[in-house]
């Protein structure tokens, strides 16, 4: 089958471009990291990715 960890990945990245809160929110819930990413989001979509991407890679 390959790797099972690899494409829950590129699906938690890909969600995490589209809609930054979400794939942060799938990974910790509404933790702290939720509310910073949701924030970054209003404030500017790209700081919103970007911390997106950084809190699940």
């Amino acid at each position: 089958m390959g790797k099972g960890g690899s494409l829950g990945t590129c699906v938690d990245i890909l969600i995490a471009i589209l809609l930054p809160p979400l794939g942060v929110f799938f990974k910790y819930g509404c933790r702290a990291e939720f509310w910073i990413c949701l924030l970054l989001t209003i404030l500017g979509y790209i700081p919103g990715i970007i911390y997106a991407l950084c809190v699940l890679a």
